[in-house]
């Protein structure tokens, strides 16, 4: 990628991007709850071009509408995708304003699952306190105490995750 776009392509993002890690309760995950990383940028429809330029330069991801305010998204889900495109991008490309340190603890998110960090209770317990320290004004459906809180000794494990703890 030439360093015009890709500079454009962070700055975009510094203003219409989101990092985001969500967490849902979840009776196939280690410790009952999934962890769902995911890289968005919303645009309407009428200028969606930039929306393809992210597809077209990282050929990951995909377009969809978003239902809750009629924009388009673009969005990257898939660990391996974040991890190869995302990360790589904003650290040769950083953000210049204080989204920066929400980039930055994104990326060790996404590290650190695809490193099966998170299958450890000290790796799950560091990944919701990064998760919850982005994103400050925004809006999340659970909160800190009740992901930490319900991770007792009772561990839910996913059939492919059998082991020990």
């Amino acid at each position: 990628m030439n360093s015009e776009i890709g500079t454009y392509l962070s700055g975009y993002v510094d203003g219409e991007g989101s990092f985001c890690v969500s967490f849902s309760p979840s009776k196939r995950h280690r410790f009952g709850w999934e962890i769902r990383p995911s890289f968005s940028v919303s645009q309407n429809q009428d200028r969606a071009e930039v929306l393809h330029m992210f597809k077209e330069h990282w050929r990951v991801g995909t377009i969809r509408p978003d239902r809750s305010d009629k924009t388009l998204k673009y969005e990257i889900r898939a660990i391996h995708e974040l991890i190869s495109k995302v990360v790589p991008h904003f650290r040769t490309y950083p953000i210049l304003s204080s989204k920066k340190k929400d980039a930055d603890r994104f990326s060790r998110i996404c590290e650190q699952i695809a490193k099966k960090e998170h299958l450890s209770r000290e790796g799950f317990e560091s990944i919701v306190r990064m998760a919850f320290g982005m994103n400050p004004s925004g809006k999340r459906r659970y909160a800190i105490n009740e992901v930490l809180g319900s991770i007792g000794d009772d561990i839910v494990y996913a059939s492919s995750n059998r082991g020990t703890t």
